[in-house]
């Protein structure tokens, strides 16, 4: 499970392959300014941190030309420590401002999500455009590119990393489980058998950082396995001390050889299962969806299926002379242009490699890497097509099906 957190809303197509291997959570909108005042009517934060300890990744999206974080944002981000190792950070829209001011901001991001994320190691920050409008700026595509590469590659191997993630939850549970039992027998022993009962609970409730220190100093617990100090206080504001049991050294030998000997049997079987699952568990469809021949390494992506019926002209033709001039101009070896011909010149729309890619999918009808002029034809015009606004179909209805390639669409 992915949870994205932000400022803005994303929008997925119901049909997108990708959500067949996993499942995203986007929240709703982070309000920033005078919106911050409204009252959602539940409790954001507690649900954030309800979801950010069931999710494989955590990926906080930021807008390159809006970038501020609000308090509300902060409040999410806090509540999201102890998963620091899920957190990855999406700097999106990057192409709407320049190659210097994109330095300024990626400085300004990572100085803010350092008062807020203060971990001892700099959290990945991925800079790219990751949405279908051409680029205003282009001139960092190879870096958005090579961006995108790297955070899908990190998304795509979530499923093989689940079982490790599940792994590693138990133990932390597991772990926090044997605090809490000291801490609760360590309570109730201080408890006075008759008299003054409710004033020792507050004491023991105000010096709650005390017990923590006598428990740390007398097992030897990291201080990083204690529960969180102030929500401790309040969960245990609601008990009566003197119903806690007292602490059963059976149960905690039992959690301790169960983390020392179970634990270690499981983890030798990891590397076992990963084999396993490297062809099968695998995050698919969409942007993950990679075809040898394309230049662009792209998805398939999706949009609107139009223009299926019956077999009409190739819509194609009517700028087919356009498009041949184009087509002489690249140098075509044997009436064929290869795929990193092809995108040296489609790069030029601006658009995206995830659309280009696609586009790429449509256009090589045959699968052999390389486009002859019907091809090149088909690719110009579903460039155009993008850049009007318009949405690519998720195979080619008749209409654009080139009349050479008709035997490779039956």
């Amino acid at each position: 499970m992915i949870l994205l957190v932000g400022q803005y809303s994303t929008v997925f197509p119901d049909t997108n392959d990708v959500l067949n291997s996993i499942t995203i959570v986007d929240t709703p909108g982070i309000l920033s300014g005078e919106k911050q005042r409204l009252d959602r009517g539940y409790d954001f934060v507690g649900v954030l941190e309800w979801f950010a300890e069931r999710a494989d990744r955590i990926i906080l999206l930021f807008d390159a030309h809006k970038l501020d974080i609000s308090d509300e944002f902060r409040r999410s981000i806090e509540a999201l420590k102890g998963h620091d190792d899920k957190i990855r950070i999406v700097l999106n829209k990057s192409d709407m401002v320049d190659h210097q001011q994109l330095m300024r901001v990626y400085g300004a991001l990572m100085w803010s999500l350092g008062k807020v994320l203060q971990t001892p190691e700099v959290t990945r920050v991925y800079i790219g455009s990751f949405w279908d409008k051409p680029l205003q700026h282009d001139h960092n595509r190879k870096l958005f590119e090579d961006e995108a590469k790297d955070l899908f590659k990190d998304l795509q191997c979530l499923p093989r990393n689940a079982a490790l993630r599940k792994l590693n939850d138990l133990i932390k549970r597991a772990r926090l489980a044997k605090v809490h039992a000291y801490i609760i027998s360590t309570l109730q022993k201080n408890m006075p058998s008759m008299f003054g009962k409710d004033s020792k609970k507050n004491q023991l409730i105000q010096n709650l950082h005390e017990t923590y220190r006598e428990v740390e100093k007398e097992h030897g617990i990291s201080p990083g396995d204690f529960p969180p100090l102030g929500k401790m206080r309040e969960l245990l504001k609601e008990h009566d001390f003197t119903k806690f049991h007292q602490l059963r050294p059976r149960l905690i030998s039992k959690v301790d050889n169960m983390l020392a000997t179970g634990m270690t049997k499981l983890m030798q079987m990891i590397p076992q299962e990963e084999e396993l699952m490297k062809t099968e568990h695998v995050i698919r469809g969409g942007a993950f969806h990679h075809t040898d021949n394309s230049p662009f390494a792209g998805g398939e992506g999706e949009g609107a299926d139009y223009g299926k019926g019956e077999l009409t002209d190739w819509v194609v033709n009517e700028k087919i002379d356009q498009y041949e001039s184009e087509f002489v101009k690249l140098s075509p070896i044997d009436g064929k242009i290869s795929g990193a011909t092809a995108k040296k010149e489609m790069v030029k729309s601006k658009l995206p490699n995830t659309v280009l890619g696609r586009i790429w999918k449509l256009s090589d009808v045959d699968k052999d890497g390389k486009l002859d002029l019907e091809e090149w034809g088909l690719a110009r015009h579903l460039i155009e097509i993008k850049l009007n606004q318009n949405e690519l179909p998720l195979e080619l209805p008749p209409h654009l099906i080139p009349p050479s390639k008709r035997e490779f669409s039956e």
